[in-house]
């Protein structure tokens, strides 16, 4: 396996709000993750820190011979542990009240694949050289897409497509939406990002980048150069892992 990680702060925000994470443990099991942060006086970077802070140390002292039933507890309860983490860090620090992130996460184990998310931060595999979507965004028009209100092209361009409706250090309690792949071995990489990249890049041109002969570095690189041309109006972060061959990369 390969894996690479970057993040970026983009074409107009003063300061990057993003974390991100790429860890192996003794098993060589991986854990990666992408955490976006919200809130003013640089509090979004602190709750984007303290969620991928948590989870990098916390993966490598306990995460050990788990199978996948131990693996979905011990990412419910460490989402627990970090939007706990949270809200105690506003509540002594009142100029944060507001803050919280984003999570979106992978464990890659040799037996199973399973992604976590809280928001709007995506998690993708590679199949067969085509991207597809694992995760499922926490917005407001999603909610509104999937009740009918609304059709994909409308939401698009929504003026509220940016509002969450879950979000660490904002719901207590929260619970993580987890999603089991099946038939890991048809799973060429898997790719976590911020909405920095999926608003800036549609998914047709992130697969044509993932599907090149680049090595991981320069693909994840160009990701974030392409936001960054299209007007990267917001923090770009990419954690990529590749398991097998991708097409001649």
């Amino acid at each position: 396996m390969k894996s690479f990680y970057l993040t970026d702060p983009g074409k107009v925000r003063s300061h990057n709000e993003d974390s991100v994470i790429i860890v192996k443990n003794h098993d060589d099991d991986y854990l990666m993750a992408v955490a976006d942060g919200m809130g003013g006086h640089s509090a979004g970077e602190v709750a984007s820190s303290i969620a991928i802070s948590y989870l990098g140390k916390h993966f490598n002292e306990t995460f050990l011979h788990m199978d996948k039933a131990q693996a979905i507890s011990w990412l419910r309860d460490s989402v627990t542990e970090i939007n706990g983490l949270i809200f105690e860090y506003a509540k002594n620090h009142p100029e944060s009240k507001g803050m919280g992130s984003t999570l979106v996460v992978a464990i890659c184990t040799k037996e199973y694949i399973l992604f976590g998310n809280i928001g709007d931060s995506s998690g993708f595999v590679m199949k067969d050289n085509r991207l597809h979507k694992v995760t499922y965004d926490h917005t407001l028009v999603n909610l509104l897409v999937t009740a009918g209100e609304l059709t994909e092209e409308e939401a698009k361009d929504h003026p509220k497509k940016n509002v969450l409706m879950k979000a660490l250090g904002a719901n207590d309690p929260i619970d993580i939406d987890v999603f089991d792949c099946v038939d890991i071995s048809a799973i060429q990489s898997i790719l976590l990002c911020s909405d920095g990249l999926t608003n800036m890049v549609d998914e047709e041109a992130i697969e044509k980048v993932l599907t090149s002969d680049l090595e991981i570095e320069d693909k994840v690189i160009k990701l974030i150069r392409k936001a960054n041309n299209r007007g990267g109006t917001d923090n770009i972060s990419i954690a990529y892992l590749i398991r097998t061959k991708e097409g001649e990369g």
